[in-house]
């Protein structure tokens, strides 16, 4: 007589390495999530220093070496009605209080009135011929929209107009002007377009 057989260790085993398998995968969909978020992941941003901009060239310049000065932001155009003004009373301002404790950060947009339609390296050397500007001429951005530069989206967004004689707040949303950032990184005053920056900027 042949011996009795049964199916249930084989059945067993079958169902052992399905488990296995299953673990097996979702040791390795873990893993390979955790390889993409540290590759991708990006620290939470906490203040402009803590973005990266570039340069007139192209070079990706860390915003971090300006931290603990005084930083005048401003977008910056050279076929506008206030360029001449608006660079003159920059160097001065530059000159004057900058460069250990103060800075003025330039970044050219051609989003108002298409007043700034060369290039980045154009622009810089427009500037600094025109003006002998001192303070960098960073690359050509834009300022409002869904392509805004990060660092100037996360400036609108924080900005608000401090008027020790009125205290009024505004909300910006046509061109920002020059925000002037204290030491301590609080974006403090919001320069209006029209307004006499030395003017405005001296007697704060």
């Amino acid at each position: 007589m042949e011996p009795l057989t049964t199916s249930y260790p084989l059945k067993y085993s079958v169902h052992k390495a399905r488990i296995f398998v299953v673990f097996l995968s979702m040791v390795l969909c873990t893993t390979i999530l955790c390889l993409l978020q540290l590759r991708f992941f990006k620290p939470k941003i906490k203040d402009f220093y803590s973005f990266e901009v570039k340069d007139s060239r192209g070079r990706i310049i860390s915003l971090e070496k300006y931290r603990g000065k005084a930083t005048l932001v401003v977008n910056v155009a050279s076929y506008c009605q206030y360029t001449d003004k608006n660079y003159i009373a920059l160097q001065e301002l530059h000159r004057e209080f900058g460069p250990s404790h103060f800075t003025v950060l330039a970044f050219p947009c051609n989003q108002f009135g298409e007043s700034e339609p060369s290039s980045s390296q154009e622009i810089e050397s427009f500037a600094k011929g025109n003006y002998g500007v001192t303070f960098p001429v960073f690359h050509k951005i834009k300022i409002l929209g869904s392509e805004a530069d990060p660092a100037f989206k996360f400036l609108i967004g924080n900005c608000f107009l401090l008027c020790i004689k009125l205290l009024v707040t505004l909300v910006v949303s046509l061109n920002p002007g020059c925000m002037l950032l204290s030491g301590n990184i609080k974006v403090f005053i919001n320069y209006g377009e029209k307004q006499e920056l030395s003017i405005q900027f001296l007697s704060f």
